[in-house]
């Protein structure tokens, strides 16, 4: 598409490619979604989105990705990618960014599907996107948040350098919770091989980054 060139963005890490999702890529990302993302009795979102059955999980996760392109602009975009490993879409890696012109700072979400969990995709797709950012935007910050008890996200953030950036207490169906903040700076993160990007140039004015 001429006049929306994200969809020709796309970034490499050693075994995943995480790309803007084709029709039926989306469709495959609704599959994950209502195959299930997380153990029952547990909430890692703080939209609780995945407290539906498989149907709504799925027919909301198409919605949210057309609300997000319908609503993207240079100054407020997220760019959900798709995250593809052996030809299969297995999960959703997020990046978003607000003012990024004036800012330089990007801000990181994902899920995968439960399946694909504790192989290390996690880290590596959140490393493709801070790739992204750092090396191809010029971000100065990336941040993130999580639940005090979502041990999974935890791991990934201080896996990858993120610093401890302060707590909010947040409401999570009904009951109190920390919500933990994390900051990452461009001297903080190290590069790796095996990280791409390409069709990133003529992305940059709609993500504020000319």
């Amino acid at each position: 598409m001429r006049h929306w060139p994200l969809f020709r963005l796309s970034v490499t890490a050693p075994r995943l490619q995480l790309r803007l999702p084709t029709l039926p890529e989306l469709d495959e990302l609704a599959d994950r979604a209502a195959e299930g993302v997380h153990e029952e009795g547990f909430m890692p979102f703080a939209v609780p989105w995945t407290a539906a059955s498989p149907e709504e999980r799925a027919r909301s996760t198409v919605a949210y990705h057309f609300k997000c392109w319908g609503e993207s602009t240079a100054e407020n975009w997220t760019a959900n990618f798709v995250v593809v490993y052996n030809g299969m879409v297995i999960g959703m890696q997020e990046l978003a960014a607000r003012d990024f012109a004036v800012r330089r700072e990007v801000m990181t979400g994902s899920w995968l599907g439960r399946r694909f969990q504790g192989k290390g995709f996690g880290t590596e797709m959140r490393r493709a996107v801070l790739h992204l950012a750092f090396e191809g935007l010029g971000a100065h910050w990336a941040t993130t948040t999580a639940f005090e008890d979502n041990r999974a996200s935890l791991g990934v953030t201080r896996r990858l350098g993120y610093r401890e950036d302060g707590r909010d207490l947040s409401s999570r169906e009904g009951k109190p919770v920390f919500t933990l903040r994390f900051r990452m700076s461009r001297e903080d993160f190290k590069p790796e091989d095996g990280y791409a990007f390409s069709g990133l140039e003529p992305c940059l004015p709609h993500l504020g980054a000319r």
